[in-house]
């Protein structure tokens, strides 16, 4: 019963911390360390609200959850689980465990949705893509909409408008492919999709919005990072050329966002001071603490 108190408090722990990060403004000037922190949040939420249930629904047997569950398994296997447990606490632990598969499944569909969008699209591209020598290693598609994006995987595919072709010069082409291949290099496709499922779990869920929105802010930010050394400027004319263009831009293409748009020209024009070694070392920390917290008080028997 006290680990599954300690799992309940971690739990809450991680929505407010989720709610002031989401509020912070410090993630602007170390958005792949604030997305470490946001991954550990939403890792340990998940934990600690599955070890909550199953805390609860095990205390019976006062071992805590991990040996509670040998426990049950033993006593499911010889017919005696109501009577050494009850049907309360049997059902909170079927809650505990329907939880987990529900978090489960909501990830894998999540998955399985983006890769028969990706197979569509990069049918689509094999038909209508082509290579273009201005743009080595991408596909242009002839759309007289500005946009460029990346179709991720093993591999990945920069696709790029003729319309943005037309729109950008040389130094803001440059920088908007280095942009979409830090995306396609750091995987941030895998990193937003925990976040959207969370979000399609919970679409009533304000946190949970909030959180798929700040960790894309910051996929984008960290793709400005990498695109942006010795080239700010020219990152920077390409979002508000593009911004400005408009006009059928895919979900995730550079441009695409609105407001957003702003705040990373703004951030690229007028850079902040990197994190420190210190604050980066402590929200390392921190982010070890809130996956290892749950994790040991599921094992101890408390």
């Amino acid at each position: 019963m006290f680990a599954a108190a300690l799992l309940a408090v971690t739990c809450f722990a991680c929505v407010v911390a989720a709610i002031e990060l989401s509020g912070a403004d410090w993630p602007w000037r170390g958005p792949r360390t604030a997305i470490l922190l946001w991954q550990a949040i939403g890792l340990s939420w998940g934990i600690a609200a599955i070890g909550t249930l199953l805390g609860f629904g095990l205390s019976p047997y006062g071992r805590g959850v991990a040996w509670g569950l040998v426990d049950l398994v033993i006593d499911i296997a010889n017919h005696r689980v109501i009577a050494k447990v009850g049907w309360f606490h049997l059902g909170v632990t079927a809650a505990g465990l329907v939880l987990g598969g529900i978090l489960l499944f909501m990830l894998a569909a999540a998955g399985a949705d983006v890769l028969r969008a990706r197979r569509r699209h990069r049918s689509l591209l094999a038909l209508v893509g082509h290579g273009d020598p201005e743009v080595p290693g991408a596909l242009v598609v002839d759309h007289p909409a500005a946009t460029a994006y990346c179709v991720p995987g093993v591999r990945a595919h920069i696709v790029v408008s003729a319309g943005a072709l037309r729109l950008l010069d040389q130094a803001e082409l440059a920088a908007v492919l280095a942009h979409e291949r830090t995306h396609a290099r750091w995987r941030h496709d895998l990193v937003l999709l925990p976040f959207n499922a969370l979000r399609r779990m919970l679409p009533a869920s304000q946190v949970a919005g909030d959180a798929e929105r700040s960790v894309g802010l910051l996929v984008e930010m960290s793709a400005d990072d990498g695109a942006a050394r010795g080239a700010r400027r020219p990152l920077a004319t390409a979002l508000l050329r593009i911004g400005a263009a408009g006009g059928g831009a895919p979900c995730g293409a550079l441009g695409a966002g609105g407001g957003e748009v702003v705040m990373r020209v703004n951030r690229l024009l007028r850079p902040a001071p990197a994190l420190p070694a210190r604050a980066r070392l402590t929200a390392l920390v921190a982010a070890v603490a809130l996956v290892a917290v749950p994790i040991v008080l599921l094992c101890l028997p408390l």
